[in-house]
C-alpha cells in the first residue's frame, strides 16, 4: 500500500546551485551528521528523494543532487556514461568539502552508485542499491525502444509539449480529490521531463550509454567480488516491472555479505512509494554496519585472487 502521507512539498528542502567543469549542478542538501548521498534514476530528479531525505535528516547529512542532464542542472554534449557520472560525483563531493559518504542509488542512479564504488572506493563508506541498473540485461521493453536509432526524431510524438500543461491539470485535479500515488507520480514527473527537448537529448544520450534494443548493455556482475568489504544493502520492490527482481537475488549472491530486502507491494521507486518503511530498513543498515575501511592492499589481493575465491 502507498503512503498517503501529506508530505511537505519539495520546497521544503530547496535547490542550492554549484558548478564542476562550467557546467551547473542543482542540489538538495539538509541535515546533519554522517553524509548520505542519494543519486536518482534516468528522466528523474533529486525531487524523488524528499520524502526520505525529510525522515533521515535528524541524524544525517542529505544529499541529493541532479545528475547532469537531469532535472535542473545543465545538459551538455558530452559524456553521460556511468563512468563519468561517477567521476563528477566525486567531484560534486570534493566541491562540498566532503571526503566520505554512504552512497544510495536507485536505477540508473544506483549503476552510478556501483561505478563510485568501484572507481573511488576510498572515498565511499557503504553502498546502498535500490531497484538498481547494472545487473543484468532484462530492462523494460519501453525503455530498449527508446534506444533505437532514430528514437530522437519520435519522442516529440511520444512526448509532446501540450501534455505537460494538460498532464499537470490532471494531477492537480487527482490530488486535490485525495488521489494520490507515489509511483504515478514518479513516472509521470519522469515523462514530463521528457516534454521538453533539451532533456529528450540529454535522455536519449544517457539511456544509450547503458541500454540498447537487446536490454541493459552494462554489467557490474563480473566486479562485484570487489565489494566484500563495502558494506552493502540492496532493497527491491516485488512489483518493478522495469527491472526484475532477479537481479536482486543475483547481486545478493555475487557481493559476499550483502543484504537484501526485498519489499512486497512496491514497484520501481521503493524509496518514494513506501518512504517510512524504506528508512527503517536503511536506518536499521546505518545503525548495525560500520564504514567500509578501504586499504589498496586488500583490493589488490582480491583482484589478484578474482571472483573464483570469493
Amino acid at each position: 500500500m502507498e503512503s498517503a502521507i501529506p508530505w511537505e512539498p519539495a520546497k521544503d528542502i530547496p535547490l542550492e546551485h554549484t558548478a564542476i567543469h562550467g557546467h551547473d549542478v542543482a542540489y538538495r542538501r539538509s541535515g546533519a551528521g554522517p553524509v548520505l548521498l542519494l543519486l536518482h534514476g534516468i528522466a528523474g530528479s533529486s525531487r524523488t528523494w524528499v520524502p526520505a531525505m525529510q525522515l533521515l535528516r535528524r541524524n544525517y547529512t542529505v544529499i541529493a543532487p541532479d545528475f547532469p542532464g537531469h532535472g535542473n542542472s545543465a545538459k551538455p554534449l558530452g559524456d553521460y556514461s556511468l563512468g563519468n557520472q561517477a567521476s563528477g560525483m566525486r567531484d560534486f563531493l570534493h566541491l562540498l568539502g566532503i571526503e566520505r559518504a554512504t552512497v544510495i542509488g536507485q536505477s540508473f542512479g544506483g549503476g552510478v552508485a556501483m561505478q563510485f564504488a568501484y572507481q573511488f572506493p576510498e572515498r565511499c563508506e557503504r553502498l546502498v542499491l535500490v531497484d538498481a541498473g547494472g545487473l543484468g540485461r532484462e530492462v523494460s521493453w519501453l525503455l530498449r525502444l527508446l534506444t533505437l536509432p532514430a528514437a530522437e526524431y519520435i519522442m516529440p510524438v511520444v512526448f509532446p509539449a501540450f501534455a505537460r500543461t494538460w498532464g499537470d491539470s490532471v494531477s492537480r485535479f487527482l490530488r486535490d480529490r485525495g488521489f494520490r500515488s507515489a509511483r504515478s507520480a514518479e513516472m509521470w514527473r519522469s515523462y514530463r521531463s521528457l516534454t521538453e527537448a533539451e532533456n529528450r537529448q540529454a535522455f536519449v544520450r544517457t539511456m544509450r550509454a547503458v541500454i540498447d534494443p537487446g536490454g541493459q548493455s552494462v554489467s557490474a556482475m563480473d566486479r562485484l567480488y570487489l565489494a566484500a568489504q563495502m558494506p552493502t544493502l540492496i532493497v527491491w520492490g516485488d512489483q518493478d516491472r522495469i527491472i526484475p527482481l532477479i537481479h536482486a537475488h543475483q547481486a545478493h549472491e555475487a557481493i559476499p555479505g550483502s543484504r537484501l530486502e526485498v519489499m512486497e507491494g512496491v514497484g520501481h521507486f521503493p524509496h518514494a512509494e513506501e518512504p517510512i518503511r524504506f528508512v527503517e530498513i536503511l536506518l536499521d543498515f546505518l545503525q548495525t554496519t560500520d564504514p567500509s575501511n578501504f586499504t589498496p592492499e586488500v583490493q589488490r589481493d582480491r583482484l589478484r585472487r578474482g571472483s573464483v575465491s570469493g
